[in-house]
């Protein structure tokens, strides 16, 4: 699953923001439903391992010169979910960019 959010921010601040809003992911799921953690292996990557119903989902989102773009590698099972999931990724992703 991919989903880019365009954004017209400096670089610099889409970082601050994303560091900022990191521990927020987790909600973006039901309450208790998913264990998410985060780790930044350079400035501009944050990689996501998301452990849903059992599920370990494996993703990051890449900070671009005008885009934020997430990709989750779904298991075949939360397939049949995609476009929901990808709609609530637009909406809840859209937050991390928020200031």
């Amino acid at each position: 699953m991919r989903v880019t959010l365009p954004h017209d921010l400096p670089r610099e601040e889409v970082r601050r923001r994303m560091h900022a809003h990191a521990d927020e992911i987790a909600s973006f799921f039901p309450p208790g439903l998913a264990d998410v953690s985060t780790s930044w292996p350079n400035e501009d990557r944050m990689e996501i391992t998301a452990t849903v119903v059992g599920y370990t989902i494996p993703g990051g989102v890449d900070v671009r010169e005008k885009e934020v773009v997430i990709e989750m590698q779904l298991p075949a099972i939360l397939g049949l979910m995609r476009g929901a999931l990808e709609k609530a990724v637009r909406k809840e992703g859209g937050r991390l960019l928020r200031p």
